[in-house]
């Protein structure tokens, strides 16, 4: 099993009926916990969602330092702005499609042209929110994020990277947005795994390295079903590289460029638009660097719709045979 032995993955992680799931949304509401009581500068500001976001596990440990706007993003942005212009590192969450999209204006200039060090959570990212439908599922915050100069964007693969990456998020100098999911998703890292903005991690590698037929490069909570694909594509005599680039900007060229010249084709899985996403990002990289033939995998210039939230991963092409099926895509275009 071609797992990389340098990563501390979760226990089961390659059985789907086994393996231990929660919600990255946790993971950012106890994370920012154990931020605020490392700095007391730490400060949440919420738009009237603090269960789900679960930001209310910081309002009940410190309600002092916590403000209830209300649903009003553009001034949640604004006030978060000047909270850190005097001094503070304010938190603050929302909807995806409410924060960024409701508030990009604000907080391109408020936050971004100021350089004001705020850590904006987006909520409800991607079409597995469900039942929640189109106008509730954020499928472009990435691509009106990631242009936004002088900001970070992450988007974690499970709870624990969530946790660690909302821990980050309070000591870096630059804005960061911080994307998460509603539903409870699989664990793919352990507790103690490495985490570090801006460096990509290689978790399945090639039992032949002289023979590596595919890259695949996913984001957020779909690198389990890149992990799942990997594997089975591995047992039928392939071998693949997986790389979970959870930061999105600043990409991790140098790994990146690094996985597409052994392999010579990528696929890209992210749970958003591929025009703008992710997968853009990686193009953008390699088109620079290192040209290869890729495959993109997320949705396709349409909007969501309710359903549960696996029936539309199947229903917009991100499952575990999807994946596969570029793959073999793009090896074809390879030879």
């Amino acid at each position: 099993m071609p797992l990389n032995p340098k990563i501390k993955f979760a226990e089961n992680v390659l059985d789907k009926s086994k393996v231990e799931q929660k919600t990255t949304r946790l993971g950012f509401g106890e994370g920012l916990v154990i931020a605020g009581e490392e700095d007391k500068n730490i400060v949440a500001l919420c738009a009237d969602l603090t269960e789900s976001t679960q930001i209310h596990l910081f309002k009940n440990k410190f309600p002092e330092r916590f403000i209830e706007i209300g649903v009003a993003e553009q001034n949640m942005a604004a006030v978060a702005s000047g909270l850190a212009a005097s001094g503070k590192i304010p938190f603050i969450a929302s909807y995806g499609m409410f924060s960024p999209g409701r508030n990009w204006e604000q907080l391109r200039t408020t936050v971004a042209y100021n350089e004001r060090k705020v850590v904006i959570g987006m909520m409800h990212s991607g079409i597995s929110v469900g039942p929640d439908g189109g106008t509730h599922q954020a499928i472009e915050d990435m691509a009106i994020t990631r242009v936004i100069p002088k900001v970070v964007v992450v988007n974690p693969c499970d709870y624990h990277e969530a946790k660690k990456a909302t821990i980050a998020a309070a000591k870096h100098p630059l804005p960061v947005f911080l994307r998460f999911h509603r539903e409870k998703t699989p664990m793919v890292t352990a507790a103690e795994s490495n985490f570090e903005i801006g460096k990509a991690e290689i978790l399945f590698t090639p039992k032949e390295e002289n023979k590596i037929d595919v890259a695949i490069i996913a984001c957020g909570p779909l690198v389990h079903n890149a992990l799942l694909a990997a594997n089975e594509l591995e047992n039928e005599g392939m071998n693949l590289y997986v790389l979970n680039n959870h930061t999105i900007k600043p990409l991790d060229e140098k790994t990146i460029v690094e996985v597409a010249r052994k392999a010579g084709a990528v696929v890209t899985v992210e749970e958003h638009q591929v025009l703008g996403g992710m997968g853009s990002a990686v193009a953008e990289a390699l088109a620079q660097n290192y040209p290869v033939p890729m495959e993109f995998i997320g949705v396709r210039d349409q909007f969501g719709q309710s359903g549960e939230p696996n029936e539309l991963l199947e229903h917009y092409g991100m499952g575990v045979s999807h994946i596969k099926e570029a793959v073999k895509k793009v090896i074809k275009r390879k030879a």
